[in-house]
């Protein structure tokens, strides 16, 4: 078997791969509609067609993951990115790059996955630290993607950004076929394929509502549709699963206090992230003479925001020796606090760019933090054959947060708009509102966090993976 740092390495490559495909289209979002010939509306479809995907992928590739080999399902998603990363950089039209765009999302539900192959396979003092550096991957992998993206669009074609990330996708599947066990722990029985598309539907019309609810009007039919419809077919889902012998997500186990805290609290942290996406990188890059913004390049902004992945790659080992000696929920905790200093700090002081890198590398502690604590909390509270579907649940809580951040504070800062030039851009009222949401999404996190439970549930045997 490979040496254990290897397989660490390769599959923390593979979390950067996953979280570079989220800042891909970053520095050209807003020339879409000019590059594609088509309306902002149709553009938007681009960023929305991987949310989508990522989020009803995840969960069902854990369960499949945990069925028929972790490592298998990995080698599937990579391939599915690649092929969508070539289409996409094919198509010099819209709907050829919404399809790949859509495609690429499937690498996402590599980060999940990743994290159970290292309980599997990982002697267990090494466990926590893979899994903080892992879970540092996904803020590492968008801090360097955006300056990289930026540089290639501002010095080439722009379909090179998809052939950079094809190649991306063949190096991480020759290295994890190479590198990488095959998984020798199964769960028995059949898929549930009913639980799988009840779950897609319940997840793409109740994600629809939220991401496209400001374009769409949130009275608008729509919207009503896709919300009300989206959370009838979970409800009917959530019913059914808990009514077979072999569900999608046995949802027994997502109910154990340790699990459903961690959970609220993951959509919480989603939301107290993505608000920073928002707000931070707005705030850099508008003109100062809208008396909100420094007027920073798109490459420089990038290159303030950067530090924060750095930040979360850097206190890994760190978090891994917390959690090691005093348990995952100190993580938690601590993460919170960092989100909360953060904000704080920027409503108090955010008159220099200083003040905006200061407060991206405490958000970047506080992420890698509480990221890393919550597949920890998870594995520590459910039994060895569920991972890949918990830690995938997980995950899909996490992307919950993010959508509903990128609606509500999107909603906020169009809200709260002056005349530039001819175009609205945000006030300073409308930053200030959605920097206290953002607080307050992690004073939330903070608070429910309290709560989950020290004990843990009893553990299946460890299997002797280590041929």
């Amino acid at each position: 078997m490979p040496r254990q740092g290897a397989i660490v390495a390769v599959l923390a490559v593979a979390g950067l791969c996953s979280s570079f495909m989220f800042t891909l289209m970053v520095p050209i979002q807003s020339k879409l509609p000019e590059l594609l010939n088509s309306s902002r509306e149709d553009t938007a479809w681009v960023v929305t067609s991987t949310l989508l995907a990522a989020a009803v992928i995840t969960p069902i590739s854990g369960r499949l993951g945990d069925m028929y080999g972790k490592r298998r399902i990995v080698l599937v998603l990579v391939a599915v990115m690649v092929a969508g990363s070539v289409v996409a950089a094919l198509s010099p039209g819209i709907v050829g790059i919404i399809v790949g765009r859509t495609l690429q999302g499937a690498i996402v539900g590599v980060v999940p996955l990743g994290i159970s192959i290292m309980r599997d396979v990982l002697h267990e003092d090494r466990v926590d630290s893979a899994i903080a550096f892992m879970s540092a991957t996904l803020g590492v992998g968008g801090a360097l993607g955006l300056p990289i993206s930026a540089l290639i669009t501002e010095r080439s074609d722009w379909h090179l950004l998809f052939w950079m990330a094809a190649g991306l996708g063949v190096v991480v599947f020759a290295l994890v076929l190479w590198i990488v066990p095959v998984s020798v722990l199964r769960t028995a029985g059949r898929f549930d394929y009913v639980g799988a598309s009840g779950l897609a539907v319940g997840l793409i019309g109740l994600l629809l509502a939220i991401s496209r609810g400001n374009e769409w009007g949130w009275g608008s039919p729509p919207v009503l549709v896709c919300g009300l419809g989206g959370l009838v077919v979970l409800l009917l889902w959530g019913w059914f699963e808990l009514r077979i012998d072999e569900p999608l997500l046995d949802l027994r186990v997502a109910a154990r206090p340790a699990v459903l805290l961690t959970n609220i609290a993951s959509v919480a942290m989603g939301f107290s992230l993505f608000a920073s996406n928002v707000v931070y990188p707005q705030m850099l890059e508008l003109p100062v003479a809208t008396g909100a913004g420094f007027g920073l390049s798109l490459l420089v902004a990038s290159l303030i925001v950067m530090p924060s992945g750095l930040v979360m790659m850097v206190l890994s080992p760190i978090a891994g020796r917390i959690a090691f000696r005093t348990g995952p929920k100190l993580l938690l905790l601590l993460g919170a606090l960092s989100l909360i200093a953060a904000y704080g700090f920027t409503l108090l002081f955010s008159s220099e760019v200083w003040h905006i890198l200061v407060a991206n590398i405490l958000i970047g502690a506080g992420i890698g933090f509480g990221y890393a604590s919550m597949p920890m909390l998870i594995m520590r509270s459910v039994p060895q054959s569920e991972t890949g579907a918990s830690n995938g649940l997980n995950a899909l809580f996490r992307s919950l947060g993010t959508s509903t951040a990128a609606a509500v504070i999107g909603a906020v800062l169009a809200t709260y708009t002056v005349d530039f030039e001819g175009m609205p851009v945000p006030t300073t009222t409308g930053f200030t509102l959605s920097l206290i949401l953002g607080g307050a999404a992690a004073i939330v996190a903070l608070m429910v966090a309290l709560f989950i439970p020290r004990h843990h549930a009893p553990q299946e045997q460890h299997p002797s993976l280590r041929e």
